[in-house]
């Protein structure tokens, strides 16, 4: 099964012949998903509507769940071979609605794609006082993919694909006040934990799923125009982050630096189907390759080793089935 990736041991680029560059459609080309069935969460705007159309022209069966299903079917109208169900990933009871009723189709899952996040939003709890980035982000993935598990298993070859960020740089997970009931709220801390617990699900979920022939990957899409990301965050803190001048207008070296939709989908499904990783998982990806180990002391591209830490991984998985109620149990 191959070596761990504790501690990025496996982040080396692999020599994908993609770049930051390349589109969805590109790395998918010659890619054949026919009788393959699909479910990327988030996959009526963005990046995520992206990553279901290429599924989908490649031959897959798409499912995708949305809190608001009538705006998924304007977005999604005329798109071959998707369905639409409802799910909220602020609401762990609709978590379980929509996983039950899947596996009750008896269909066996050969693509997670858990792409549906929030960014830099307000101060925020679910029902159970979670901290919102944190729900939706992270939680809701172990949840959804916990309770998908038997379709993976029986897949007979299965991929969890995690959307993280780079923003995974603005912090560690913090397991003595994850929820901010001690410390000041800081969204960008908050942002940075969730995607960290992410990149951490994704090193233990792998290291316990491949034995199942079900491997998972995180990834950075990297910083992509005309999504809905970024909808709920002040534009001070845009400028803050250097994305906008004193008068709200982007710097024309950030607008530059930006990827398309397209762009920013490609590392979604390359992640999804690129033979390169047949035998590899539990690694960090971004521009269509595995991405190398971050700076120790700055943000840089690539991943932080704390990202990686495996006793860290192992720890949050307890955690996670504590704050959840779920034995995640392969």
């Amino acid at each position: 099964m191959g070596q761990n990736n504790h501690q990025g041991a496996l982040q080396q680029p692999v020599g994908s012949g993609f770049n930051a560059t390349s589109t969805a459609s590109e790395v998918s080309k010659n890619i054949d998903l026919t009788g393959k069935i699909a479910i990327v969460t988030g996959g009526n705007t963005g990046i995520g509507l992206e990553t279901t159309k290429t599924l989908a022209a490649a031959g897959a069966t798409v499912v995708v769940p949305a809190r608001d299903i009538d705006k998924a079917k304007r977005n999604l109208a005329g798109v071959a071979n998707v369905e639409l169900e409802t799910m909220d990933l602020m609401d762990p009871a609709s978590i379980d609605a929509f996983a039950e009723k899947f596996r009750a189709s008896g269909r066996p899952l050969h693509l997670l794609i858990n792409n549906a996040g929030i960014m830099w939003v307000p101060l925020r709890r679910d029902s159970r006082g979670i901290e919102s980035q944190l729900a939706t982000n992270y939680l809701a993935q172990f949840q959804l993919t916990s309770r998908l598990w038997p379709a993976l298993k029986t897949a007979g070859g299965a991929r969890v694909i995690n959307v993280s960020s780079q923003g995974h740089q603005f912090a560690s997970f913090d397991f003595t006040d994850p929820n901010f009931h001690h410390r000041e709220y800081e969204t960008l801390q908050a942002y940075g934990q969730s995607k960290t617990a992410s990149n951490l699900f994704t090193l233990e979920l792998d290291n316990r799923a491949k034995k199942f022939q079900v491997r998972a990957y995180s990834l950075h899409p990297g910083s992509i125009g005309g999504t809905e990301l970024g909808r709920d965050a002040p534009l001070e803190l845009f400028q803050q982050m250097g994305f906008l001048d004193a008068d709200g207008q982007m710097l024309p070296e950030v607008a530059a630096s930006l990827k398309t939709i397209p762009q920013g989908a490609a590392t979604t499904v390359w992640c999804a189907t690129s033979p390169l990783l047949n035998s590899i998982g539990g690694v960090y990806c971004e521009d269509a390759d595995i991405a190398a180990l971050a700076s120790d002391t700055e943000m840089s591209p690539g991943v932080k080793r704390y990202a990686l830490d495996e006793a860290n991984a192992k720890r949050l998985w307890t955690w996670s089935e504590e704050v959840t109620g779920i034995a995640f149990e392969l």
